[in-house]
């Protein structure tokens, strides 16, 4: 008979560690995978950011037109068959991605850390290199995806992550303060929800975990659903909380509680409550204090700013649209340029 270690139809007894063992191959070789793929990418960028600048310097004082840069993308494809990116469309990004950034030292490095196409998203739909920069750090920091990315300069979470109302700096370590305040926005667009104008606040909880996925992405895409309706106990008596979430970078439990009217002060102290249960029951050791986030369908600035004043737990209000409305105009509201930079300078990666 054939020896079992050798016949694929009846394999050895797996030794007691050997899941463990398999555990950590594999996750050795996504790392090594992963960082193959990091090294690829910047090569890539690089290579990029070199052949627009060849192109800026030998157009400096010439009178090239469009035909150089079209006989140039043909002359390049036919010498490397099959490799892509040699187009003169491509050939004129990478032209203008030079041009973009070749004043700005801190960001010449950075867009080497991000794919090309989610450069070429940031470069044609961004203009000030403030916000050009929080896409590119949000970008390495949370790994969007091209369609996220998208989605959230669609949704102008520049804008809404800057003007975001929480008492973050009060209540968190310098260490979490940044990725914290930008990973919160001051107005979330559920338009994926086929909900109208009217609805209750189960309604629309409902709705959410319904399209968990998409709600998941509007938050930022660095969430796992922990669950609704999440049940503490305190003292025999049963609390439940809307949604509760959990930020992967951030490594804290995130409670979300669904208001559908306007902004009340006396919210503050039930989500406090909620935050303290789950850092005395839920919160394991190597978990950073638990966030609230109160949403609501309206809110007064100032009221929301007075409420949090002396509010002891990391908590942040802001509002919900589930239609696509018209832009508000926020950029005459953002904080000065200088305190825009020295926020992104605290998002590491």
């Amino acid at each position: 008979m054939p020896n079992n270690a050798s016949n694929p139809q009846n394999p050895a007894p797996v030794e007691p560690d050997y899941a463990k063992l398999l555990g950590a191959v594999k996750e050795r070789v996504r790392s090594a995978q992963y960082a193959a793929l990091k090294v690829v990418n910047a090569e890539l960028v690089g290579l990029y950011w070199d052949i627009g600048q060849m192109i800026v310097e030998r157009q400096a004082g010439e009178t090239w037109g469009r035909a150089i840069v079209q006989q140039l993308a043909g002359d390049l494809q036919r010498e490397f068959p099959g490799v892509g990116g040699f187009s003169a469309s491509n050939l004129w990004r990478m032209k203008a991605f030079f041009e973009a950034y070749q004043g700005i030292e801190k960001l010449a490095p950075l867009v080497r850390e991000i794919g090309w196409s989610h450069n070429i998203v940031i470069l044609e739909r961004c203009v000030e290199p403030l916000e050009r920069e929080f896409y590119i750090r949000m970008t390495r920091k949370f790994g969007w995806s091209k369609n996220v990315l998208t989605h959230q300069i669609s949704n102008q979470s520049y804008e809404k992550s800057l003007l975001g109302q929480t008492n973050f700096d009060k209540t968190l370590t310098p260490e979490l303060r940044a990725q914290a305040k930008l990973s919160m926005k001051d107005e979330y667009i559920f338009d994926f929800l086929e909900l109208g104008q009217a609805h209750s606040e189960r309604e629309l909880e409902r709705a959410l975990i319904t399209r968990v996925e998409d709600f998941l992405r509007t938050m930022g895409g660095m969430f796992a659903f922990m669950g609704s309706q999440y049940r503490l106990e305190v003292d025999g008596k049963e609390f439940f909380i809307d949604l509760l979430l959990f930020h992967r970078r951030l490594r804290c439990l995130v409670a979300i509680e669904l208001k559908v009217g306007e902004f009340q002060p006396e919210f503050i102290g039930k989500i406090q409550f909620y935050l303290t249960a789950l850092d005395k029951q839920i919160r394991q050791e190597d978990e950073n204090p638990s966030i609230g986030i109160i949403l609501c369908k309206e809110k007064s600035r100032t009221i929301v700013e007075y409420a949090l004043h002396d509010a002891k737990k990391p908590i942040g209000v802001a509002t919900y649209e589930i239609t696509k409305t018209l832009p508000k105009e926020l950029r005459g509201q953002l904080p000065p340029p200088e305190d825009i930079a020295a926020l992104m300078e605290g998002i590491e990666p």
